[in-house]
């Protein structure tokens, strides 16, 4: 005699399949926002080791004089 549990079930494959497309997409997603924001982030790294590099070479530059007003 078989067992009624270990038959297949339609609706619970189809269900399945559903959430597992679902899941698929929502991974999809997160991964796109998490490559996103390490370039961002990875890009604004360079750029602000690339100012602290330049700027320690170049100096700051000197303030320009202020002229006085006539009254």
């Amino acid at each position: 005699m078989s067992n009624p549990w270990l038959k297949k079930n339609p609706f619970m494959s189809m269900w399945l399949s559903g959430a597992h497309s679902i899941a698929n997409a929502a991974h999809g997603q997160i991964a796109a926002v998490v490559k996103r924001e390490s370039t961002a982030a990875l890009n604004q790294a360079t750029q602000d080791a690339f100012i602290l590099w330049t700027g320690v070479m170049i100096g700051k530059p000197t303030p320009k004089p202020r002229r006085k007003r006539r009254k």
